[in-house]
């Protein structure tokens, strides 16, 4: 019976909130319409309708703020990508300005040492090959039979020897580096006072630490002392840097002395290079007569010059 009870009441409860509902909005269209009966005044109207106004532009708030937020963060989000795509883009220009830079500095080197190697005829290839299993052994460059370029051509930088010409293709080119083992040249050391001979070739035990042989023993040569080429044998010319002397040690007979050398070219960042296409001896510098004692004065012709005399 109370439960039947309970249910009656609380459909009456929904009837009554549904009618002062309806009533509300009738309110609302009515004070819209002015058609309101003057007894209900326009404070009383507003008195009403207050709560109301509130709740919708408290919604209308919330809403707005929820647009304003989700427009916020849509256009943050488009933004940042656009920023991230800028940020890559100035980073790779960044790079290839350096890059740039880098290959600059390497082509204006080796532009003034091909101006002041007149001796030789100079090529400039680039690096555009080298293997792991080979790396202190061969590189490949791009010049090839079309350039001029032929077996047993030297190649070098502008610091030095770096190997010679062993395959020729038409576009293309294997050379042999100072590293390798199998590699030779004929050497002396650079000092006047010394003079010494011997054979460069590669450094089985450490690559990046060749050898010259056949040192006498009791040689003039010093940790320290700069190695160039002899050009005996005819394929090095005379006079290229090979390295200097980083120690020297007594080989297994004890007649012969074994200089360990650093070479003059970094072949750990080898980029380009230049192939001698000729080679001729260079031109002697220019006699400068010395300086003339006062009373003593020639002509041309190692005439005494008359201090009198025109």
């Amino acid at each position: 019976m109370s439960k039947i009870r309970q249910n009656h009441d609380s459909r009456k409860a929904n009837w009554v909130l549904a009618a002062v509902a309806v009533g509300v909005f009738l309110l609302i269209f009515l004070a819209a319409r002015g058609t309101l009966n003057p007894v209900l005044t326009n404070s009383t109207v507003i008195s009403a309708l207050a709560p109301f106004q509130r709740a919708i532009s408290w919604v209308e708030a919330k809403v707005n703020g929820a647009a304003t937020f989700v427009w916020d963060v849509t256009m943050v989000y488009y933004q940042n990508n656009e920023l991230r795509e800028e940020v890559l883009a100035l980073r790779q220009q960044n790079l290839q300005a350096e890059e740039y830079v880098a290959e600059n500095i390497r082509l204006r080197e080796m532009l003034h040492y091909k101006q002041s190697a007149v001796q030789f005829d100079l090529l400039p290839a680039k690096v555009i090959g080298r293997e792991s299993a080979t790396w202190t052994s061969v590189i490949s460059v791009n010049r090839g039979t079309s350039d001029g370029v032929a077996v047993n051509m030297p190649v070098i930088t502008e610091k030095g020897l770096v190997g010679v010409v062993t395959e020729v293709t038409p576009n293309a080119a294997q050379v042999q580096l100072l590293l390798d083992s199998r590699f030779s040249v004929g050497t002396l050391v650079q000092r006047s006072e010394s003079r010494v001979a011997g054979i460069v070739q590669g450094n089985p035990s450490d690559a990046m630490l060749p050898q010259m042989i056949n040192i006498p023993r009791n040689s003039d040569i010093v940790e320290g002392d700069t190695i160039v080429t002899s050009g005996f044998g005819g394929v090095f010319p005379k006079g290229l840097m090979v390295g200097s002397v980083a120690s020297i040690k007594n080989d297994n007979g004890g007649l012969l002395d074994i200089a360990y050398l650093y070479t003059s070219v970094d072949f750990q960042r080898l980029e380009d290079v230049m192939i001698i296409t000729a080679s001729r001896e260079a031109p002697p510098q220019p006699l400068i007569p010395p300086e003339q004692t006062p009373g003593t004065e020639t002509d041309k012709a190692g005439n005494p010059i008359n201090e009198g005399g025109k």
